[in-house]
Order: structure tokens, then C-alpha cells, then sequence
């Protein structure tokens, strides 16, 4: 999938769109990469002299790539994906400059306009973080 697939696929942009490749999709699973560049905005100062991926944004490439297989589901026009729940976090492993995360994402279950979902995170096939959670759709157009 091209970066302009991915563009039109979700909102994000950047520097918070932390999906730089689909690996494979299909209507229930999705799988995505993410080069951890030195240069990423939130490794300044997290830490000095030992820069490590924060929770949170490893958090977030799942839910991007949860974003992305929700594209598909929904029709253009019922809104973005926004997050609603973030159950069952487990960081296993610490992401540095120069890793290549590989989320894979699952839905698992639709109850009308809610997805709930499941995320794994790897690095060279070694478990980094794991949770689930869940998405509703939420208008594009914010009030003014």
C-alpha cells in the first residue's frame, strides 16, 4: 500500500503518521511496519543518550494500523476512528532508533458503530507489546 493509501486511508498525518508500510490486509486482520528513525519527535529527550520508544506511541502504531483496517468497514463520510478504550497493556520489550516495529491487528468483534480490537507488537519477531481496545467513529467535521 502506498503513502498516499495510507493518507487516504486515515487522518494522520505528520509527523504523528506512524505507519510507513501494509504488509498485508484483508477485512479482519491488517499488518503494518514502522521504521524507528534517530530523528522521530518523540525520542527528544526520551532519554538523552538512551532514546526509547514511549509506551504511548507504541500504543498509537497499533491504533493506526486499527485505523487503517477500519477503512475498509465503514462508508466515507461516517466519520474517523477515534480511540475509546485501551485494555490490557503489556510492554514486553524496549523499541529504539533503528528497529522496525511490525503491528498486527485484529478486530474482533463490531457492536454498531464501536470495533473492538486486538494489537501485537514485534520487533525481529520478538514480542515488544500486546493490549486491545476499542474505536468509535466520531465526526470529521468539528464545530467552530
Amino acid at each position: 500500500m502506498s503513502s498516499q493509501e495510507i493518507c487516504d486511508a486515515i487522518p494522520h498525518r505528520s509527523p504523528m503518521l506512524l505507519v510507513d508500510e501494509i504488509v498485508e490486509r484483508s477485512d479482519e486482520r491488517i499488518v503494518c511496519r514502522k521504521i524507528i528513525r534517530e530523528d522521530e519527535f518523540f525520542l527528544q529527550g526520551h532519554y538523552p543518550d538512551f532514546p526509547i520508544v514511549p509506551g504511548v506511541i507504541l500504543c498509537e502504531v497499533g491504533m493506526q494500523a486499527g485505523a487503517i483496517l477500519l477503512s475498509r468497514l465503514v462508508a466515507d463520510g461516517e466519520g474517523v476512528p477515534v480511540a475509546t478504550r485501551l485494555n490490557d497493556v503489556k510492554f514486553k520489550k524496549m523499541v529504539k532508533p533503528g528497529d522496525t516495529i511490525e503491528s498486527e491487528v485484529v478486530l474482533d468483534e463490531r457492536l454498531a458503530g464501536t470495533f473492538f480490537l486486538s494489537a501485537k507488537l514485534t520487533v525481529g519477531g520478538k514480542l515488544v507489546a500486546r493490549f486491545s481496545f476499542a474505536c468509535s467513529m466520531a465526526s470529521p467535521q468539528f464545530p467552530v
